[in-house]
């Protein structure tokens, strides 16, 4: 198979995770209730070891260590420019009339289509270096993105969209990879460099919503052996995070 198919086939195979949230549909509606906050904060464990184990790496070996100073201006970017996006989406919450979702829902899908187009990027140049290296480079995608997918379904949940639409607009941003993959395949000459700028902004955007908008909502639990599970369950998310990290230099 030729570069371009195998990038095809693997992107879309990335863009496939996302229906992990299928399992959901079979909980009752009291199961998935209890379970929520427990997926919020598997998203944010993720979402921060996503952060600061695999993009702002991934950025600094992009440009090497002494170029740190702009990843770090580029990561300050998309935090803010997060802050501002949820600032209009709260103005536009209050002053519609429907107040069904919250505006995390529409951060999460923002900053999942921004992540997983750079993961097209990232697959398109690995399989351009080499078969090999673009399995590899596939393999850690997928399995950094399963507890990613999880978390980001119950987020979408707990915001306010109904099951069936959640799934859908999850595979809708998930499949943003394949766009990424082509995007990467035609225009590599020309977008060299381009992923150590996208790198850093998406580990701000992930940044910003585990800690202004996740993590508070797990700290309002007021049970305290509640309370401690979800902490176990966000330093899970953190901890698959690192596995991954590792099992990728293993196999790299």
């Amino acid at each position: 198979m030729n570069a371009f198919g195998s990038i095809v086939l693997a992107t879309f195979g990335i863009s496939l995770t996302a229906w992990i949230g299928l399992l959901a549909l079979y909980f009752r509606e009291e199961l998935l209730e209890r379970i929520l906050l427990g997926l919020v904060a598997l998203a944010a464990g993720s979402l921060l070891g996503g952060a600061f184990l695999h993009l702002l790496p991934s950025a600094i070996a992009e440009t090497g260590p002494d170029e740190t100073v702009p990843l770090f201006l580029y990561l300050l970017g998309g935090f803010c420019s997060f802050y501002v996006l949820e600032q209009f989406l709260h103005w536009h919450h209050q002053h519609t009339a429907t107040h069904e979702r919250q505006p995390i829902s529409y951060l999460v899908l923002v900053s999942d289509t921004i992540h997983n187009f750079i993961d097209g990027l990232v697959i398109a140049g690995s399989f351009l270096v080499g078969a090999q290296i673009g399995i590899v480079t596939t393999l850690a995608i997928a399995l950094h993105e399963v507890p990613q997918e999880i978390g980001d379904f119950g987020v979408l949940v707990y915001g306010g969209f109904e099951r069936r639409r959640a799934l859908v607009l999850n595979y809708l941003t998930q499949s943003t990879v394949v766009l990424g993959g082509v995007t990467g395949f035609f225009l590599g000459d020309l977008i060299t460099g381009v992923p150590a700028v996208l790198l850093p902004f998406a580990a701000g955007n992930f940044i910003y919503i585990a800690s202004s908008d996740l993590i508070p909502e797990i700290k309002q639990e007021e049970d305290l052996l509640r309370s401690s599970l979800h902490f176990l369950v966000f330093l899970t998310g953190i901890a698959l995070m690192f596995g991954i990290r590792v099992l990728r230099g293993v196999l790299g």
